[in-house]
C-alpha cells in the first residue's frame, strides 16, 4: 500500500524535465496512481527508474519495452491519454 507521501514522492519523481514525460507522468500520478492495483503501482514504480531516452521512445511508440511488465504500464498510460 503506498501512503499519501510515497505518492508526494513518486509525483516528484515523475517531473523528469523532459516535457513528453512530464505531461504524461504527473497527470497520471496524482489523477490515476491510485486507483491501480498493487501489481500495477508497483510497475509504475518501475517504469519510473527507466532512462529518459528509452521512456521517450516508448511513450512515441517508436518501439516497446522487451519486459512485459513495463509494456503493460507503457499501454495504461497512453491508453489514458489517447482517444479511443
Amino acid at each position: 500500500m503506498y501512503t499519501e507521501e510515497d505518492i508526494r514522492r513518486l509525483a516528484w519523481q515523475s517531473r523528469r524535465g523532459m516535457l513528453e514525460l512530464d505531461v504524461l507522468f504527473v497527470p497520471f500520478v496524482n489523477e490515476a496512481f491510485r486507483d491501480l492495483e498493487k501489481e500495477d503501482q508497483d510497475r509504475f514504480v518501475k517504469l519510473l527508474e527507466c532512462e529518459d531516452q528509452d521512456l521517450f521512445v516508448w511513450f512515441m511508440q517508436r518501439e516497446e519495452p522487451a519486459d512485459p511488465d513495463l509494456k503493460r504500464m507503457v499501454r495504461i498510460i497512453l491508453d489514458r491519454v489517447q482517444p479511443a
